[in-house]
């Protein structure tokens, strides 16, 4: 029976997508990966949807609505691995400069006093529409919400961070993150 690669799957939470970035930085040493990985539910394949059990989940992000923890709640079901990938992700990063701030003062900021939409909603109405997800009182990070195998730290984590600690991960080698690579100065 010939060996299957692993499968890899990723998601983008409440953050900026950067960390996704990052994987792509790994420039053509992408091709290396291919050669080691399939890729399942990812922005990178365009898979909206888990399609099989997968070995390694990436997943960016923190958790700003009910969306994000659903989503969070299916990449644990489905992935062995789980990596949080990201300051916002790890820490809560930007998203959760709004953590201090009572949700109903964001809410009214954003749909009543912000200079964008101030004079342009005089009936003060907030969208409610059940498609939109349910806005949380906080931001979390993932481990608040699941249990979390690796952290892979930055804001976004270097393109030779993501790379090595995945290597290191699929093959079964110790990891070896020099200083150089998880450095913030």
């Amino acid at each position: 029976m010939e060996n299957q690669k692993p499968i890899i799957a990723t998601a983008s939470l409440a953050g900026c997508f950067g960390c996704h970035m990052s994987l792509l930085d790994i420039d053509d040493r992408i091709l290396n990966l291919i050669e080691l990985v399939e890729f399942d539910k990812s922005p990178i394949n365009d898979l909206k949807k888990f399609t099989r059990h997968c070995d390694i989940g990436i997943i960016e992000g923190g958790c700003c609505n009910s969306e994000n923890i659903h989503m969070l709640k299916e990449f644990r079901k489905n992935c062995r691995i789980l990596i949080s990938v990201g300051e916002c992700a790890i820490m809560g990063g930007l998203p959760a400069l709004r953590n201090g701030i009572p949700i109903r003062e964001c809410i009214e900021e954003a749909y009543w006093q912000s200079p964008s939409v101030k004079g342009h909603n005089p009936e003060m109405i907030l969208p409610n529409d059940q498609e939109l997800p349910m806005l949380l009182d906080r931001i979390y990070h993932c481990h608040e919400i699941v249990k979390i195998d690796y952290f892979l730290p930055g804001c976004p984590p270097r393109a030779d961070l993501l790379y090595d600690a995945l290597v290191s991960i699929i093959t079964g080698t110790e990891m070896k993150l020099p200083y150089e690579v998880i450095k913030f100065d």
